[in-house]
């Protein structure tokens, strides 16, 4: 049995396809297959059910496939001890980040990265929560950013900064008027919603949790984007909220329709996570270094409410 072998077997178990996973890996189709094969004569057992399509693991190849997992991930860990020693900050590095942090977070820091960094390869993509756990726990990801707390097993999370709500309100709308809110003005029948699977929703749904306003049942519309929440607010189909950082590209007629909360700010909390077998630890204090000091001068909130995503909620004073 080697690591090679292991390697192919991850690859087929991903791709469900012989011809894919040898791109995947880099060989032939029949080098990969070859090699399989004689993993699975030497284990005695079949780990993939060729008769179905797609390709499927057997009962004992998800067995096989999620230790193979963890070999694969140890054997890595030798390399990474060995560039640790060396103080050597390079290689290929794939990070996900949530849609509602891409557009603003990341080009505040990805070109003071490269610059510190040349050796380092970013390979970035955007996906959501439940996307970037699921590719973090495959081995898919070497970190990610997202919203925090997620108290997942095997998963750790290291604060990046807190991000305070902030209310669009457009003119003529009840709360207009009012120089700065209160969780209790909140009606959930009045919020223009980014649409199921951000969890910025998730994180307004349980702020209004804390209203007297919430009622569970009814939303008035959902999107995808926060350009189109502003423009259905500027169109007085309802107020929205936005996270602080994307009220910073915001023109100066839609700044006076902004309107911050009374403190402690409700905020989320934007960590990098990663899994607990911190490989390329490196590489990930480097883009923590590099992303808290371009963000701490961009947010300067000194008491919030963090509104989990889990919809527990705790104060945090910096």
């Amino acid at each position: 049995m080697t690591i090679t072998q292991l390697q192919y077997v991850l690859a087929v178990a991903e791709h469900q396809n012989f011809t894919k996973a040898a791109l995947k890996v880099f060989v032939t189709q029949p080098t990969l297959s070859m090699q399989i094969q004689k993993l699975e004569d030497e284990l005695g057992v079949k780990i993939f059910d060729r008769t179905k399509k797609p390709i499927q693991l057997t009962e004992t190849g998800r067995k096989i496939v999620n230790q193979a997992r963890n070999i694969v991930n140890e054997s890595d860990r030798i390399q990474d001890i060995v560039d640790q020693e060396k103080g050597f900050i390079g290689g290929t590095f794939r990070l996900g980040i949530i849609p509602t942090i891409m557009p603003t977070l990341l080009p505040m820091f990805l070109t003071n990265f490269i610059k510190k960094y040349p050796k380092v390869k970013l390979k970035i993509e955007e996906l959501n929560t439940e996307a970037i756990i699921e590719r973090l726990n495959e081995g898919h990801l070497d970190a990610a950013i997202a919203a925090t707390p997620l108290e997942l097993d095997g998963i750790k999370e290291q604060v990046l900064y807190y991000e305070p709500f902030v209310a669009y309100i457009p003119e003529g709308h009840r709360l207009a008027a009012e120089k700065n809110l209160n969780v209790e003005d909140l009606d959930i029948d009045d919020m223009l919603l980014l649409e199921d699977g951000h969890c910025f929703k998730d994180g307004i749904i349980n702020l209004c949790k804390a209203s007297r306003n919430y009622d569970g049942d009814h939303f008035q519309l959902e999107s995808g984007s926060f350009e189109t929440l502003i423009k259905l607010a500027n169109e007085g189909l309802g107020m929205t909220l936005l996270p602080y950082l994307h009220t910073m590209d915001l023109g100066e007629k839609e700044n006076k329709k902004l309107k911050m909360f009374e403190e402690p700010v409700p905020a989320r909390e934007v960590s990098l996570i990663y899994t607990k077998s911190e490989l390329k630890m490196q590489i990930i204090e480097a883009l923590r270094t590099t992303i808290a000091g371009v963000v701490k001068g961009a947010i300067a909130f000194q008491n919030v409410k963090i509104i989990s995503p889990l919809n527990k909620r705790k104060n945090v004073t910096n």
